[in-house]
């Protein structure tokens, strides 16, 4: 039984690819299923083969997605595969299958593709393409301007409440449709474009939307373990090589990246985003719509960037998705706003906006913020999408009293897109005919929309995405497979280290735990036919020569539930082993959209597991695959190290390897506080000063900001990471005491490496204004820089302070900086740095 086999389960008249990825331990059975695409996936330990000839496996897994179970039966030929599989709305159904990896390249697609492949794409001026854009608008009925402003989905498959439609093809043949929502199928993307170009009215090509996080095919770290990297060139290539697998597959339109600055662990987004810090936030943005976007929009390995989600989604109050969010204009405009402005100044195509209020406000139908804020203040100018049915939404808010009224709040707000409801279609010829729109509103709209069609080339060369011989050649290509891996190990965070790691080559090693021979290490927001190829830790070890001997696995417990006998083999391979890798964390669909938890611990079963472990006096390194900041006091306290290793994707268990081996010296940084308590969050390096701070001298006296039972502080602040070498900071420089607009301050340190092997050093630049006309943050970033230094190497790091580094929103409503002291701090992270202080002077009066 053991192997990778693949089978067809036959829905009606529809048919789903499930692959079966099975392994065996010592009598035990491992099963991973995972369907194409990857909706109904799950991963089962602790199996016994069933059956007479024992060639039998059965297996329950939870769909968070459906909130339910599905199970599957297998029966195992020696080369045929056969058994059912029942879903959670029906079943079970047949499966008829064979043992090995399925074949993706599809001849009948490749003929269909060359058919179509043609017509030359102009390159034209921004000028040429607004005279013809007007063109085609003077030729659009109302309807069919209204259809361009729709978007619909692929499938009936609804990410939220049910969105009643006529089918895709008939409403794309009636002009009704300018967009598609999750054409992850080529086949689709080609006969839906086909449809547009060769029956719809005006024959006006659609755009392909979809979500591309992190990766389309090759799977790279989720964005919130990329920031940990704080190298920007290599998110910007991720985000390069995503783009170009997903263009090459008919996706033109990306609803990435996620830029919410993200401060409460408790919310599963945090798992997209860059973390908790504006600056660092605003880099990252700007590298993702440069690796998205490449250098013209023309060409056909980019897709159109989208920017969400505006605005303050991660400010949702308890972390709870889709909440309430209650902060002041200043908070939303020194903290939330500067990725969004980054993205936007990088020439992003796209905003989606948020699911919250602002002011009370639903942002989809809040002008002051789409309209003014979004269009007016900040230029932006390209399509404005609405996140899933959230134009609808504004009706159960209670923001709007009907769909109608919906309809016309979104159009006064610039809302472009409507994505999956059928608002616009419904009520804006009726509320153009009272004049409670206007056309003029509606040609806005479709201006932006033909004009990022004419763009990327599709009004010339409509199937110039549909490109699956390429596609198939960039999966998982050597290329994409290594870059994903540089990227992985340069995510990984090193939280302990008391000398357990690297590892020796000749240990004897317990691998135990639910994540020790897992591939649920791509993380959530994926959707990428090869799952069944990640790298597993185990694969990884084995690949540095370590011998099937010297590999003690034991799954322990799954995620959430103890297994039969688990603990005690565990202990079993522990006391055999030298070292043990314990590897704990969150399945992907603890993170992520809707994945809102209450308390950020590992599961019950995890903790009681490692414990035990804990318990048998063996060192134990702690591996974690998670997408959010983690409890880990307890840990922090009892391993011998702790390795923050996220979601890695395709290649982790070889990017892990590399770390834990010492073949890559680990050098990422936290971009997100760990904290003690989940009582702590929110929590996060950049906050203000109270008028009673907590201070050494004062932490015992009662009336002080502090908490009775733990720190104020969290246990791994933001920018912490450690190295198997060490780093020491000295001579601290200013070029200048004081400055004035115009001027420029450098900043210079001396970094030397005092530990016993050559190691990157990223060194952070805060910055505090000691007063003003508001209480400002204690420290805020204002730079960065990677320094590798050979054993003994000393380099300095030279930073430079402007007036934009300074600004900031006054009590006057203004953005500049006021005169006054300021302090500088630089190290190795927030919590760990040298100061010195200088003075912006007032202006002299004239």
């Amino acid at each position: 039984m053991k192997g990778v086999w693949h089978g067809h389960v036959k829905m009606g008249e529809a048919s789903t690819l499930f692959i079966f990825t099975v392994e065996e331990w010592a009598g035990d059975y491992r099963l991973a299923v995972h369907s194409v695409p990857g909706i109904y996936s799950f991963e089962a330990g602790g199996l016994k083969a069933e059956g007479s000839n024992g060639n039998e496996l059965k297996a329950t897994g939870h769909l968070a997605m459906f909130g339910a179970d599905m199970m599957v039966q297998l029966i195992f030929g020696e080369t045929l595969l056969t058994g059912t599989v029942t879903l959670p709305f029906g079943g079970p159904f047949p499966l008829e299958g064979k043992k090995g990896q399925p074949t993706f390249r599809n001849a009948s697609l490749l003929a269909k593709a060359a058919e179509v492949q043609g017509g030359a794409v102009v390159e034209r001026t921004d000028l040429e393409i607004r005279e013809q854009v007007e063109l085609l608008l003077g030729r659009m009925s109302v309807e069919e301007k209204i259809g361009q402003m729709s978007q619909v989905g692929a499938s009936n498959f609804s990410f939220g409440g049910d969105v009643e439609s006529e089918p895709v093809e008939v409403l794309i043949a009636k002009g009704k449709i300018g967009s598609i929502l999750g054409a992850f199928d080529m086949n689709q993307v080609l006969e839906l474009q086909k449809i547009a170009v060769e029956q719809s009215p005006l024959r006006i090509p659609l755009l392909f939307n979809a979500d591309v996080i992190h990766g389309y095919q090759t799977i790279f770290p989720v964005p919130l373990a990329w920031s940990c990297s704080w190298d920007m060139e290599a998110i910007r290539k991720a985000c390069a090589i995503a783009a170009k697998e997903a263009a090459a597959s008919g996706i033109t339109y990306n609803h990435a990246p996620m830029v919410d600055v993200t401060r409460d662990a408790r919310w599963g987004r945090v798992v997209e985003g860059a973390g908790e810090d504006p600056y660092l936030g605003a880099a990252i943005a700007k590298a993702q719509v440069e690796g998205f976007q490449g250098g013209s929009l023309l060409d056909q390995d980019t897709l159109i960037a989208c920017l969400k989600h505006f605005i303050a989604y991660g400010a949702a109050e308890a972390g709870r998705d889709y909440n309430t969010v209650d902060i002041s204009e200043r908070t939303l405009r020194d903290v939330f706003l500067p990725p969004f402005r980054a993205g936007i100044e990088a020439g992003a195509g796209s905003v989606m906006n948020a699911f919250n209020l602002y002011d009370g406000i639903p942002i989809a139908g809040n002008a002051r913020i789409l309209r003014d804020l979004l269009r007016e203040e900040l230029g932006f100018e390209g399509m404005l999408i609405s996140d899933y049915a959230a134009i609808d939404e504004l009706v159960i808010h209670g923001a709007a009293e009907d769909g109608k009224e919906a309809a016309a709040q979104a159009l006064h707000a610039t809302m472009d897109i409507e994505m999956v409801t059928r608002l616009y279609e419904e009520h804006l010829p009726a509320l153009l005919a009272e004049g409670k729109v206007t056309e003029e509103q509606l040609n806005a709209a479709v201006r932006r929309i033909l004009t990022y069609k004419f763009k990327i080339g599709i009004m010339d060369a409509p199937y110039r995405y549909v490109r699956p011989e390429e596609a198939y050649e960039h999966y998982l290509s050597p290329e994409h497979l290594e870059a994903s891996r540089d990227v992985a190990r340069k995510s990984i965070v090193l939280l302990k280290n008391n000398g357990v790691l690297p590892l020796a080559n000749g240990s004897k090693l317990a691998v135990i735990g639910p994540f020790a021979a897992s591939r649920d290490l791509l993380g959530p927001w994926q959707f990428s036919n090869y799952a069944s190829e990640t790298a597993t830790l185990l694969q990884g070890l084995a690949a540095k020569g370590f011998a099937p001997e010297q590999l003690l696995y034991a799954e322990g417990c799954g995620v959430h539930e103890p297994l039969t006998g688990g603990i005690e083999r565990a202990v079993e391979q522990a006391r055999k082993a030298d070292i043990v890798l314990l590897a704990l964390g969150e399945s992907s669909d603890m993170s992520g959209e809707a994945a809102s938890r209450m308390d950020v611990t590992l599961p019950e079963a995890q903790l009681e597991l490692a414990k035990v472990i804990a318990q048998t006096g063996k060192p134990v390194v702690l591996l974690l695959t998670n997408g959010r900041p983690l409890v880990l006091e307890w840990f922090d306290n009892h391993m011998a190290a702790i390795v923050e290793s996220w979601f890695l994707g395709s290649q982790a268990g070889h990017a892990l390897a590399d770390v834990l081996m010492g073949d890559y010296n680990p050098s990422g940084k936290l971009t997100m506080s760990f904290p003690y308590k989940t009582g702590q969050v929110p929590v996060y390096y950049n906050h203000y000063r109270t008028g009673r701070p907590l201070t050494e001298s004062n932490s015992g006296q009662k009336f002080i900001s502090k908490y009775i039972d733990g720190p104020n502080e969290p246990l791994y602040p933001f920018g912490y990471g450690l190295s198997y070498t060490t780093f020491a900071y000295s001579e601290l420089a200013l070029s200048r005491s004081g400055l004035r607009a115009g001027d420029m301050l450098e900043v210079a340190v001396t970094v030397t490496n005092t530990g016993s092997r050559a190691g990157e050093e990223i060194v952070q630049l805060y910055v505090q204004d000691v007063h003003g006309s508001v209480v400002r943050p204690v420290k805020e970033l204002k730079g960065f820089q990677k320094l590798t230094l050979g054993v003994g190497e000393s380099r300095k790091a030279v930073f430079t302070i402007s007036e934009e580094h300074l600004k900031f929103t006054t009590a006057a409503m203004t953005h500049e900086v006021e005169a006054g002291q300021f302090k500088v701090y630089v190290g190795g992270s927030s919590r760990e740095t040298l100061e010195a202080g200088f003075e912006w002077l007032a202006q002299p009066q004239v």
